[in-house]
């Protein structure tokens, strides 16, 4: 069997980011992933600027306390101050522009203002309360680098500086196939010895979550022809294409027959995990096909750890595999087995130290409400059994599907 890290390395590494790429306006533009290099235009801030509703003065002015100085004047944000004279103050708001002369800011707490003018009881600290121009954004800096997922975050960045539109790649477009008799549209009547369809909702939701495109679904029931025109439309129209199921060696596992009856190459792994063992990567019409297992389970386990960074790298991200936390693992039981094991677990952050992970109690491959209930996923290296209390690495589905 192939090796958990190895083979999630070889999907990440089989991306080719986009070479097209469109320009968008702000409002459009949550989600997407920058396409360039974004440089400062503007110091930002472009003055220096109080960082408190308070005084400006010198500094100097307090070395006998206490002193009452003459308000010269009142200036908000946005207009333009006097130069400070000696022996005085000017009433300031946070975001005003520091006035010429002026080398503190005194806070509106730390002083008493009235008719007389304003008082101060302690001596001012030269700097203080100060924001300087262009500490947080310096003219000529790259401030956002190609392949950034664009959040409130960024997108504020942009409008700070001016930017109203920039180059993003496209969206990536994804298909999805899943195969078999025995699956029913959620909504519709459900016959004997039939289930209902979880995976197509499941994955199509799990890629929404990812910014891609909407999806392309369909199914065909255990049918040579219906199959290979599926993953032959889905390949023509589609950046990368899922299969769910029907790849392994069973009497009706039609899918891997079908990519090499369209003349596509398939490679079919064992990977060493649990849940998700059985993985194919194919080729077919010059587009990367992945096969997931038909277990929903399985299918979520795999996306998450082995398909997430795929597509992030296909979608142009600079950051293809998240971080790898660590945790506590909270069991009653030692638990391990021959395959890396991703247990389904939820993480609880103490007051001080790792997160505690508890693991679902059921962490067979067909408790899918399981995956309703988890918020990570624990891995238990395959060889020794281990006891409660060890010290293993998790991944946060915050992390890995978004």
């Amino acid at each position: 069997m192939m090796d958990f890290d190895r083979a999630q390395a070889q999907l990440a590494e089989r991306a080719q980011p986009p070479v097209g790429q469109e320009t968008l306006p702000l409002a459009a533009l949550l989600g997407r992933v920058l396409a360039t290099d974004i440089q400062a235009t503007l110091n930002l801030p472009p003055a220096d600027n109080s960082a408190m509703d308070g005084y400006a003065l010198r500094a100097a002015d307090t070395h006998q306390i206490p002193i009452t100085l003459a308000v010269q004047q009142r200036c908000f944000a946005g207009q333009t101050p006097q130069a400070l004279l000696p022996g005085h103050a000017i009433r300031l708001f946070t975001g005003s522009v520091l006035p010429a002369g002026a080398d503190t800011i005194v806070m509106q707490e730390d002083c008493h203002e009235d008719e007389t003018g304003v008082t101060f009881t302690a001596t001012a600290q030269v700097g203080r309360h100060i924001r300087r121009q262009g500490e947080d954004m310096r003219q000529g800096d790259r401030i956002l680098a190609a392949g950034t997922v664009l959040t409130p975050g960024e997108i504020a960045v942009l409008a700070a500086q001016g930017i109203d539109q920039v180059a993003v790649f496209p969206r990536l477009k994804i298909g999805i196939l899943t195969t078999g008799d025995e699956l029913v549209p959620p909504g519709q009547p459900l016959p004997p010895a039939a289930i209902y369809n979880s995976n197509a909702p499941m994955l199509a939701s799990l890629c929404q979550g990812l910014h891609t495109a909407p999806v392309q679904l369909r199914h065909a029931r255990d049918n040579d022809h219906a199959i290979q025109q599926a993953l032959s439309e889905l390949a023509d129209e589609c950046d990368l294409v899922l299969s769910v199921g029907g790849a392994s060696v069973g009497e009706k596992d039609l899918v891997k027959p079908a990519i090499e009856a369209l003349g596509g190459s398939l490679d079919l792994w064992r990977v060493r995990m649990k849940p998700g063992k059985p993985v194919a990567l194919a080729t077919l019409h010059a587009r990367t096909l992945v096969c997931l297992p038909g277990n929903p389970v399985s299918a979520f386990v795999v996306f998450a750890l082995l398909v997430s960074p795929l597509i992030r790298g296909l979608q142009g991200r600079k950051q293809v595999l998240p971080t790898v936390r660590r945790g506590i693992l909270a069991s009653d039981r030692p638990l391990g087995g021959e395959r890396d094991d991703f247990i389904r677990i939820q993480a609880r952050q103490p007051a001080s130290g790792l997160p505690t992970l508890t693991p679902h109690t059921q962490q067979s491959s067909g408790a899918l409400s399981s995956l309703a209930w988890a918020d990570g996923l624990a891995r238990i290296p395959a060889g020794t059994p281990l006891q409660p209390g060890t010290e293993v690495d998790w991944y946060a589905l915050t992390d890995w599907l978004a």
